[in-house]
Formats: C-alpha cells, sequence, structure tokens
C-alpha cells in the first residue's frame, strides 16, 4: 500500500582496474604453486568469501537471475483469501 522509498544505490567503477588480469594472475600464481615453484599459500579468510554460494546451483542461479523471492506479505495475503474461499465453499 505505502511504500518507503529506497534511495540509489552506490555504484563505484574502478578507472584503472582490470578484472581479467586479476584473473590471469591469480590461475598463472595457483599453476606455479601447483609445480612446486611457489610455496604454498597461507590461509585468509578472504579466500572463502563467495564459494559457498558458487557450490550451490539454486543459489547460484537466483543471484544471476536477479529474480527476488516472494515475500511473507504476499505469502500472508494468498493463504488468508484461501482460508475466506474455503469458509465461503464450506458455508455456500
Amino acid at each position: 500500500m505505502f511504500s518507503v522509498r529506497k534511495p540509489r544505490g552506490f555504484h563505484h567503477n574502478y578507472m584503472y582496474y582490470d578484472p581479467r588480469k586479476e584473473k590471469l594472475k591469480e590461475i598463472d600464481e595457483r599453476a606455479k604453486r601447483d609445480l612446486g615453484l611457489l610455496p604454498p599459500k597461507e590461509f585468509t579468510p578472504e579466500d572463502l568469501r563467495g564459494k559457498f554460494v558458487q557450490a550451490t546451483k539454486h543459489v547460484r542461479q537466483r543471484k544471476e537471475s536477479g529474480k527476488k523471492p516472494v515475500s511473507y506479505g504476499v505469502l500472508l495475503i494468498i493463504i488468508v483469501l484461501l482460508v475466506l474461499l474455503m469458509r465461503w465453499i464450506v458455508a455456500g
């Protein structure tokens, strides 16, 4: 009915950042570590970020599609309408 408007989200594009170059650097570093040319990398919590979302297919697909799940308000209205419909059918 009445909704509070949310401000537009902030999105900053970096001028001097190349994600492709960064990805290639990570692949190269990982290959060198596998071959034994570099010492093993220390554990950092940053390495785990996003791994669980990537591992679950349904969460990854929902994030990529941009769909939002049905809100609780809509579900509540549907349930109330179904209960009223059932009462009307039984009483009728």
